[in-house]
Protein backbone atom coordinates (compact mmCIF):
# COMPACT_ATOMS: atom_id res chain seq x y z
CA UNK A 1 0.00 0.00 0.00
CA UNK A 2 2.90 2.34 1.28
CA UNK A 3 4.39 1.69 -2.22
CA UNK A 4 1.53 2.57 -4.39
CA UNK A 5 1.25 5.53 -2.68
CA UNK A 6 4.67 6.44 -2.91
CA UNK A 7 4.57 5.85 -7.17
CA UNK A 8 1.15 8.01 -7.47
CA UNK A 9 3.18 10.74 -5.52
CA UNK A 10 6.14 10.54 -7.66
CA UNK A 11 4.14 10.63 -11.11
CA UNK A 12 2.62 14.00 -9.58
CA UNK A 13 5.39 14.88 -9.35
CA UNK A 14 7.05 14.22 -12.17
CA UNK A 15 3.71 15.84 -13.92
CA UNK A 16 3.94 19.22 -12.36
CA UNK A 17 8.15 19.31 -13.20
CA UNK A 18 6.56 18.39 -17.01
CA UNK A 19 4.23 20.72 -16.83
CA UNK A 20 6.36 23.62 -15.74
CA UNK A 21 8.88 22.69 -18.58
CA UNK A 22 6.38 23.05 -20.64
CA UNK A 23 4.89 26.51 -19.72
CA UNK A 24 8.69 28.14 -19.56
CA UNK A 25 9.26 27.02 -23.08
CA UNK A 26 5.77 27.72 -24.23
CA UNK A 27 5.61 30.81 -26.50
CA UNK A 28 4.56 33.91 -25.02
CA UNK A 29 1.26 35.72 -26.42
CA UNK A 30 1.95 38.96 -27.44
CA UNK A 31 0.11 42.06 -25.63
CA UNK A 32 -2.62 43.54 -27.84
CA UNK A 33 -0.90 46.34 -30.04
CA UNK A 34 -1.45 49.62 -28.65
CA UNK A 35 -4.24 51.82 -30.36
CA UNK A 36 -3.59 54.10 -33.10
CA UNK A 37 -5.51 57.35 -31.18
CA UNK A 38 -7.22 57.77 -28.34
CA UNK A 39 -10.15 59.75 -28.17
CA UNK A 40 -10.91 61.66 -24.62
CA UNK A 41 -14.13 62.55 -23.02
CA UNK A 42 -15.02 64.63 -21.22
CA UNK A 43 -17.92 65.34 -18.73
CA UNK A 44 -18.89 67.60 -15.66
CA UNK A 45 -20.93 64.76 -14.27
CA UNK A 46 -20.08 61.97 -12.21
CA UNK A 47 -20.51 57.53 -12.65
CA UNK A 48 -24.42 57.34 -12.58
CA UNK A 49 -25.44 60.39 -14.86
CA UNK A 50 -26.89 59.16 -17.98
CA UNK A 51 -23.97 61.48 -19.95
CA UNK A 52 -21.64 59.51 -18.75
CA UNK A 53 -23.65 56.57 -19.39
CA UNK A 54 -23.42 57.79 -23.05
CA UNK A 55 -20.16 58.53 -22.89
CA UNK A 56 -19.25 55.04 -21.79
CA UNK A 57 -21.48 53.29 -24.66
CA UNK A 58 -19.67 55.51 -27.21
CA UNK A 59 -16.14 53.74 -25.66
CA UNK A 60 -17.80 50.48 -26.23
CA UNK A 61 -19.38 50.72 -29.61
CA UNK A 62 -15.89 52.11 -30.87
CA UNK A 63 -13.75 50.63 -29.45
CA UNK A 64 -15.15 47.17 -30.72
CA UNK A 65 -15.78 48.54 -33.70
CA UNK A 66 -12.48 49.72 -35.02
CA UNK A 67 -10.74 45.87 -33.54
CA UNK A 68 -9.23 48.33 -30.64
CA UNK A 69 -7.32 50.88 -33.27
CA UNK A 70 -8.94 53.68 -31.47
CA UNK A 71 -9.13 53.79 -27.80
CA UNK A 72 -11.52 55.96 -25.81
CA UNK A 73 -10.55 57.10 -22.52
CA UNK A 74 -13.18 59.37 -20.03
CA UNK A 75 -12.81 62.04 -18.05
CA UNK A 76 -15.36 62.67 -15.82
CA UNK A 77 -16.71 64.76 -12.33
CA UNK A 78 -13.41 67.20 -12.42
CA UNK A 79 -14.69 70.26 -14.56
CA UNK A 80 -17.62 72.71 -14.78
CA UNK A 81 -19.73 72.08 -17.60
CA UNK A 82 -17.87 75.74 -19.22
CA UNK A 83 -14.36 74.02 -18.63
CA UNK A 84 -15.23 70.80 -20.29
CA UNK A 85 -16.16 73.01 -23.12
CA UNK A 86 -13.41 75.59 -23.59
CA UNK A 87 -11.16 72.37 -23.56
CA UNK A 88 -13.12 70.69 -26.02
CA UNK A 89 -13.41 73.91 -28.27
CA UNK A 90 -9.83 73.84 -27.56
CA UNK A 91 -8.85 70.52 -28.94
CA UNK A 92 -7.15 69.55 -25.72
CA UNK A 93 -9.63 66.96 -25.60
CA UNK A 94 -11.39 65.62 -28.29
CA UNK A 95 -15.08 65.50 -27.33
CA UNK A 96 -17.52 65.89 -24.76
CA UNK A 97 -20.64 64.45 -22.88
CA UNK A 98 -21.98 67.50 -22.14
CA UNK A 99 -25.15 69.75 -20.52
CA UNK A 100 -26.35 72.98 -23.02
CA UNK A 101 -23.18 74.68 -22.72
CA UNK A 102 -22.20 74.48 -26.55
CA UNK A 103 -25.40 75.52 -27.58
CA UNK A 104 -25.73 78.38 -25.20
CA UNK A 105 -22.64 80.41 -26.09
CA UNK A 106 -21.77 79.23 -29.90
CA UNK A 107 -25.75 79.84 -30.84
CA UNK A 108 -27.26 81.63 -28.30
CA UNK A 109 -30.02 83.09 -30.32
CA UNK A 110 -31.34 79.53 -30.46
CA UNK A 111 -30.94 78.60 -26.68
CA UNK A 112 -34.71 78.75 -26.26
CA UNK A 113 -33.58 75.24 -27.28
CA UNK A 114 -32.30 74.51 -23.52
CA UNK A 115 -34.24 77.00 -21.17
CA UNK A 116 -36.70 76.79 -18.73
CA UNK A 117 -40.78 76.68 -19.08
CA UNK A 118 -40.54 77.06 -22.66
CA UNK A 119 -40.89 73.44 -24.30
CA UNK A 120 -43.25 70.90 -23.72
CA UNK A 121 -42.12 67.26 -23.41
CA UNK A 122 -39.29 65.24 -24.98
CA UNK A 123 -41.07 64.44 -28.33
CA UNK A 124 -41.56 68.32 -28.71
CA UNK A 125 -37.98 69.29 -28.23
CA UNK A 126 -37.13 66.31 -30.25
CA UNK A 127 -39.56 67.62 -33.32
CA UNK A 128 -37.59 70.86 -33.40
CA UNK A 129 -34.15 69.95 -33.13
CA UNK A 130 -34.53 67.38 -35.99
CA UNK A 131 -36.43 69.93 -38.12
CA UNK A 132 -35.62 73.34 -39.38
CA UNK A 133 -34.53 75.43 -36.22
CA UNK A 134 -32.49 72.95 -34.87
CA UNK A 135 -30.92 72.02 -38.13
CA UNK A 136 -29.85 76.20 -37.93
CA UNK A 137 -28.85 76.11 -34.46
CA UNK A 138 -26.25 73.23 -35.40
CA UNK A 139 -25.17 75.39 -38.23
CA UNK A 140 -24.34 78.29 -35.68
CA UNK A 141 -22.46 75.92 -33.36
CA UNK A 142 -20.46 74.69 -35.60
CA UNK A 143 -19.82 78.30 -37.54
CA UNK A 144 -18.88 79.75 -33.98
CA UNK A 145 -17.05 77.37 -32.45
CA UNK A 146 -14.67 74.63 -33.23
CA UNK A 147 -17.22 71.51 -32.30
CA UNK A 148 -19.85 69.66 -33.89
CA UNK A 149 -23.13 67.61 -32.77
CA UNK A 150 -22.72 63.83 -32.92
CA UNK A 151 -26.04 63.99 -31.12
CA UNK A 152 -28.64 64.51 -28.15
CA UNK A 153 -29.46 63.38 -24.70
CA UNK A 154 -32.70 62.91 -23.35
CA UNK A 155 -31.77 63.68 -19.48
CA UNK A 156 -34.86 64.00 -18.71
CA UNK A 157 -37.59 66.70 -16.73
CA UNK A 158 -35.52 69.47 -14.44
CA UNK A 159 -36.74 69.27 -11.31
CA UNK A 160 -36.51 71.65 -7.73
CA UNK A 161 -34.90 70.08 -4.64
CA UNK A 162 -35.03 72.39 -1.20
CA UNK A 163 -34.78 71.53 2.61
CA UNK A 164 -38.75 72.09 2.66
CA UNK A 165 -41.90 72.10 0.79
CA UNK A 166 -42.92 74.43 -2.05
CA UNK A 167 -46.11 74.29 -3.13
CA UNK A 168 -46.55 77.60 -5.27
CA UNK A 169 -44.30 80.37 -6.45
CA UNK A 170 -45.00 81.89 -3.16
CA UNK A 171 -43.16 79.52 -1.55
CA UNK A 172 -40.20 80.16 -3.57
CA UNK A 173 -40.03 83.97 -2.81
CA UNK A 174 -36.68 84.81 -1.72
CA UNK A 175 -35.42 81.25 -2.06
CA UNK A 176 -31.86 80.48 -2.50
CA UNK A 177 -31.79 78.80 -5.43
CA UNK A 178 -28.36 77.18 -6.94
CA UNK A 179 -27.99 77.87 -10.57
CA UNK A 180 -25.87 77.41 -13.34
CA UNK A 181 -24.15 80.68 -14.71
CA UNK A 182 -26.58 81.10 -17.17
CA UNK A 183 -28.14 84.61 -17.59
CA UNK A 184 -31.18 83.11 -19.29
CA UNK A 185 -32.26 80.75 -16.62
CA UNK A 186 -31.60 83.50 -14.03
CA UNK A 187 -33.72 85.62 -15.44
CA UNK A 188 -36.95 83.55 -15.54
CA UNK A 189 -36.53 82.01 -11.69
CA UNK A 190 -36.15 86.01 -10.75
CA UNK A 191 -39.41 86.31 -12.08
CA UNK A 192 -40.72 83.52 -10.44
CA UNK A 193 -39.38 85.42 -7.31
CA UNK A 194 -36.27 83.05 -6.41
CA UNK A 195 -32.62 84.19 -5.09
CA UNK A 196 -30.33 82.53 -8.20
CA UNK A 197 -27.35 81.76 -6.34
CA UNK A 198 -25.06 80.96 -9.58
CA UNK A 199 -22.27 77.88 -8.99
CA UNK A 200 -20.38 75.39 -10.93
CA UNK A 201 -21.17 71.88 -10.86
CA UNK A 202 -18.41 70.68 -8.48
CA UNK A 203 -19.55 73.76 -6.41
CA UNK A 204 -23.01 72.22 -6.24
CA UNK A 205 -22.63 69.55 -3.12
CA UNK A 206 -20.46 71.73 -0.80
CA UNK A 207 -22.70 74.96 -1.98
CA UNK A 208 -25.69 73.57 -0.54
CA UNK A 209 -24.24 71.55 2.32
CA UNK A 210 -22.28 74.67 3.47
CA UNK A 211 -25.58 76.76 3.19
CA UNK A 212 -24.20 79.15 0.45
CA UNK A 213 -27.40 77.83 -1.38
CA UNK A 214 -31.15 76.48 0.26
CA UNK A 215 -32.05 74.84 -2.74
CA UNK A 216 -31.20 73.36 -6.31
CA UNK A 217 -32.58 72.33 -9.85
CA UNK A 218 -31.71 70.18 -12.19
CA UNK A 219 -32.44 66.32 -13.64
CA UNK A 220 -32.88 62.88 -11.35
CA UNK A 221 -29.78 61.63 -12.35
CA UNK A 222 -28.45 64.93 -11.57
CA UNK A 223 -29.78 65.01 -8.30
CA UNK A 224 -28.57 61.24 -7.55
CA UNK A 225 -25.39 61.16 -8.89
CA UNK A 226 -24.08 64.20 -7.01
CA UNK A 227 -25.97 62.95 -3.89
CA UNK A 228 -27.93 65.86 -3.05
CA UNK A 229 -30.28 63.78 -1.15
CA UNK A 230 -27.34 63.83 1.40
CA UNK A 231 -28.15 68.02 1.49
CA UNK A 232 -31.56 68.24 0.85
CA UNK A 233 -34.66 66.84 2.02
CA UNK A 234 -37.56 67.67 -0.77
CA UNK A 235 -37.86 67.15 -4.18
CA UNK A 236 -40.46 69.24 -6.40
CA UNK A 237 -42.10 68.12 -9.09
CA UNK A 238 -41.44 71.29 -11.19
CA UNK A 239 -41.18 69.54 -14.11
CA UNK A 240 -39.97 72.95 -15.55
CA UNK A 241 -37.30 71.85 -18.80
CA UNK A 242 -37.04 69.50 -21.08
CA UNK A 243 -33.08 68.92 -20.36
CA UNK A 244 -31.03 67.41 -23.04
CA UNK A 245 -27.34 67.07 -22.98
CA UNK A 246 -25.47 66.75 -26.26
CA UNK A 247 -22.21 64.43 -27.78
CA UNK A 248 -19.95 66.81 -29.20
CA UNK A 249 -16.58 66.41 -31.09
CA UNK A 250 -13.68 68.60 -32.08
CA UNK A 251 -13.85 69.56 -35.81
CA UNK A 252 -10.58 69.95 -36.44
CA UNK A 253 -9.64 67.17 -35.15
CA UNK A 254 -12.62 65.18 -36.59
CA UNK A 255 -11.99 67.08 -40.29
CA UNK A 256 -7.86 64.66 -39.86
CA UNK A 257 -9.87 61.10 -39.87
CA UNK A 258 -10.28 58.54 -42.51
CA UNK A 259 -13.64 58.84 -43.48
CA UNK A 260 -14.03 55.50 -42.41
CA UNK A 261 -13.29 56.37 -38.78
CA UNK A 262 -15.69 59.21 -39.41
CA UNK A 263 -17.87 57.21 -40.26
CA UNK A 264 -17.64 54.73 -37.18
CA UNK A 265 -17.50 57.93 -35.43
CA UNK A 266 -20.75 59.61 -36.05
CA UNK A 267 -22.58 55.96 -36.22
CA UNK A 268 -21.46 55.24 -32.38
CA UNK A 269 -22.15 58.61 -31.47
CA UNK A 270 -26.03 58.67 -33.05
CA UNK A 271 -26.22 54.86 -31.45
CA UNK A 272 -24.57 56.00 -27.92
CA UNK A 273 -27.01 58.95 -27.83
CA UNK A 274 -30.27 57.14 -29.05
CA UNK A 275 -29.47 54.40 -26.74
CA UNK A 276 -28.88 56.35 -23.52
CA UNK A 277 -32.47 58.61 -23.99
CA UNK A 278 -33.77 55.25 -24.24
CA UNK A 279 -32.40 54.42 -21.41
CA UNK A 280 -33.25 57.58 -19.37
CA UNK A 281 -36.92 57.29 -20.44
CA UNK A 282 -36.88 53.43 -18.67
CA UNK A 283 -35.17 54.42 -15.86
CA UNK A 284 -36.62 57.80 -14.82
CA UNK A 285 -39.38 56.41 -12.44
CA UNK A 286 -36.70 54.39 -10.79
CA UNK A 287 -34.34 57.36 -10.13
CA UNK A 288 -37.71 58.85 -8.43
CA UNK A 289 -38.31 55.84 -6.68
CA UNK A 290 -34.31 55.76 -5.29
CA UNK A 291 -34.45 59.05 -4.36
CA UNK A 292 -37.64 58.34 -2.50
CA UNK A 293 -36.05 55.64 -0.89
CA UNK A 294 -33.02 57.21 0.29
CA UNK A 295 -35.45 59.55 2.66
CA UNK A 296 -36.59 62.48 -0.10
CA UNK A 297 -40.27 63.64 0.13
CA UNK A 298 -41.81 63.95 -2.72
CA UNK A 299 -43.98 67.25 -3.39
CA UNK A 300 -46.14 67.83 -5.98
CA UNK A 301 -46.90 71.67 -6.96
CA UNK A 302 -49.11 74.06 -8.60
CA UNK A 303 -47.12 73.51 -11.63
CA UNK A 304 -49.25 76.14 -13.57
CA UNK A 305 -49.01 78.49 -11.34
CA UNK A 306 -45.34 78.27 -11.62
CA UNK A 307 -45.24 78.56 -15.88
CA UNK A 308 -47.67 81.51 -15.23
CA UNK A 309 -45.42 83.41 -13.07
CA UNK A 310 -42.50 82.78 -15.48
CA UNK A 311 -44.88 83.73 -18.95
CA UNK A 312 -43.50 87.45 -18.79
CA UNK A 313 -39.71 86.51 -18.84
CA UNK A 314 -39.95 83.81 -21.65
CA UNK A 315 -41.71 86.07 -23.45
CA UNK A 316 -39.27 89.09 -23.08
CA UNK A 317 -36.71 86.65 -23.61
CA UNK A 318 -37.87 85.90 -27.15
CA UNK A 319 -38.00 89.01 -28.06
CA UNK A 320 -34.99 90.14 -26.84
CA UNK A 321 -32.43 86.87 -26.87
CA UNK A 322 -34.10 84.75 -29.21
CA UNK A 323 -35.30 87.04 -31.81
CA UNK A 324 -34.89 83.98 -34.28
CA UNK A 325 -38.22 82.65 -33.72
CA UNK A 326 -41.44 83.21 -31.30
CA UNK A 327 -42.30 81.49 -28.67
CA UNK A 328 -46.06 80.80 -30.51
CA UNK A 329 -43.87 79.70 -33.62
CA UNK A 330 -42.16 77.08 -31.53
CA UNK A 331 -45.20 75.61 -29.31
CA UNK A 332 -47.18 75.31 -32.60
CA UNK A 333 -44.00 72.58 -33.92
Amino acid sequence: MKTARLGFILSMIALSCFLFACAKTAPTVKPTAKAEKTIRIGSPFKTGHILVDAGEKFKELVEKGSGGRIAVEMQIGMKSEEEVNDLNNKGTIEMQSNGNRPLEIYAPQYFFLGAPYVLKDWDHLKRLWQGNLGKKAREQVEKNGNVSYLGIVYRGLRQTTSKKPIYTPADAYGLKLRLPKVPTWIAVWKEIGAEPVPLTLPELYPGLKEGKADASEGDLTQITSFKLDQVQTHLIMTNHMVQIGGMLINKPFFDKLSKADQDLIMKAGKEACDWASTKMIASEKGVLLELQRKGMQVVIPDADSFREKAKPAVEQLFKTTWPVTTWAEVLAQ
